[in-house]
């Protein structure tokens, strides 16, 4: 199917979105005087009763969220949780409409649609009603969904080995993708480990752990994460299994997971974008796989700022043709555009060097078995829309045993915003299976390559099918580029099963 958001990413409305200087984009709806999210935050801490329920927690049948759902009595659940959003609904920026659409009902699809970055659990916080209550009959039979959907796990621990190494197994009754799949976190003496296989996720969350180490064994379907025990000897307990321990759910319904990472260095790629080098912490090994995104969070002025960002490999071209997809990271490189009146972007740009950022763990539908096969690979970018694309470019060259070519049109304003511009030509320069043609808006008078937007006369020569191809196109840029294009790429007969519109 298109991978293309029922809304964009930020849709349009939202007051996630964050438009270039000049341009409109950030469409709100007017709050009342003493209405801002500062002042949310005074009302929130202020002691008031939010919830109507005098602190109680209390767990909600599905029957009772539906009783509340009018504009002075409005619960609404995300992920499991219900809250009690009438309070904030003149603190909005969404406004009432919005919040309304979630009235009464389980609002996680919703949210995630527009929101899925925003850290509700501490906006909101205060409004928290309580749990929702899951029948019996329910949890045995999605339990059963879910085990269909990943055929099944098997585990096993080896916690009592009395040299210094521990190691824990688990067992899939499918293959592992070899692009990274297990994201294992020690903090505070707990260890989290989660697999991810396609939209399902599978953790365990245990109390005592030391330094891990992960070896994938794909073919056979085996995760082994190997940890140093901080002494020789036996360990006499297991140790606490906590929230969430064994359990498999929906990934997007898992709340978004953060580690601290130290920015270590700071590199300039044009005159306003940067690669930012972040290092994750010791005890987090994590691989982000190609196309994924990840969440920044950062405390700017008092107020919690989150957004989504698209890694990078620390150049375009491989060292070496080993393919490094099955090993956890220990860095993450993320190209970012540094707008002067950004909400998040100034804030990065003036970190020194040794400040930490909250990172998440990797997020978004993309996934590269949809390549499988591929023979021509046809990718457009607009501005910093080429993140995803360079993970892709670089992945498919040197792992997509059937390609044949990959051409990537670029959009740019002018020739010194073009990102990596002397990496992709010495990529095109070097490996005839790969071509690049740069789109300049607003070029100076001695440019002679294409110029103007996207158009459908531009794709026509760009978008060919030869016989007995099998082609696939990938979008990413602005989100009015992204809608225009992908609109173009399907009146030239690409059906949306060979598209995906990045989110971005």
């Amino acid at each position: 199917m298109l991978n293309v958001p029922s809304q964009s990413f930020p849709a349009a409305s939202s007051q996630q979105r964050v438009a270039p200087a000049g341009q409109s984009g950030r469409n709100k709806v007017a709050l009342k005087p003493g209405h801002s999210l500062m002042d949310w935050f005074r009302v929130a801490k202020s002691g008031r009763d939010l919830t109507g329920l005098r602190g109680r927690l209390i767990d909600v049948t599905e029957e009772e969220l539906q009783k509340h759902n009018t504009r002075d009595d409005c619960w609404t659940c995300i992920r499991g949780m219900v809250y009690n959003v009438s309070p904030y609904m003149d603190f909005h920026p969404g406004g009432e409409e919005e919040l309304m659409k979630a009235a009464g009902i389980d609002g996680t699809d919703l949210f995630d649609q527009v929101h899925r970055w925003v850290n509700y659990e501490s906006m909101l916080k205060e409004c928290l009603v309580g749990r929702m209550a899951v029948k019996a009959s329910t949890a045995l039979k999605e339990g059963n969904e879910h085990a269909v959907s990943v055929h099944f796990f098997v585990f096993r621990y080896d916690w009592f080995q009395t040299d210094v190494t521990v190691n824990i197994v688990v067992y899939t009754k499918r293959k592992l993708p070899s692009s990274g799949c297990t994201i294992v976190d020690l903090q505070d003496g707990v260890v989290r480990v989660e697999v991810l296989l396609g939209k399902m996720s599978y953790m365990l969350r245990q109390r005592k752990s030391q330094l891990p180490l992960i070896q994938h064994s794909c073919a056979v379907g085996k995760i082994q994460v190997s940890m140093r025990k901080a002494a020789k000897g036996k360990w006499e307990e297991l140790g606490e299994p906590l929230e969430f321990h064994d359990s498999l759910f929906r990934k997007k319904d898992r709340a978004i997971f953060y580690r601290e990472c130290m920015l270590v260095s700071k590199t300039a790629v044009t005159h306003d974008t940067w690669v930012f080098r972040l290092q994750l912490p010791l005890g987090t090994l994590m691989h982000v796989p190609v196309g994924k995104h990840i969440y920044l969070k950062s405390l700017i002025q008092d107020s919690e700022v989150v957004k989504p960002y698209t890694p990078v490999e620390e150049t375009l071209v491989a060292a070496t043709l080993d393919s490094t997809q099955g090993t956890a990271a220990t860095d993450i490189f993320l190209m970012i555009k540094v707008y002067p009146d950004g909400v998040l972007t100034p804030h990065l740009n003036n970190l020194n060097i040794g400040d930490h950022l909250s990172v998440s763990s990797p997020d978004g539908p993309f996934s590269f078995r949809l390549l499988r096969e591929v023979t021509h690979l046809y990718l457009l970018a607009a501005g910093t829309g080429f993140t995803p694309m360079a993970r892709v470019i670089r992945l498919a060259l040197q792992d997509l045993h059937s390609l044949r070519k990959t051409k990537l049109m670029f959009f740019s304003r002018q020739e010194r915003d073009i990102l990596w511009h002397s990496e992709l030509d010495g990529l095109a320069a070097e490996d005839e299976r790969f071509q690049v043609e740069y789109i300049l808006s607003e070029p100076c008078d001695e440019w002679t390559g294409r110029k103007g937007r996207v158009e459908a006369s531009m794709l026509t020569d760009f978008l060919v099918r030869p016989e007995g191809s099998k082609v696939f196109v990938c979008v990413c840029g602005p989100s009015a580029f992204t809608e225009l294009t992908v609109g173009l790429v399907r009146e030239h007969c690409f059906s949306e099963e060979e598209i995906h519109a990045f989110q971005g």
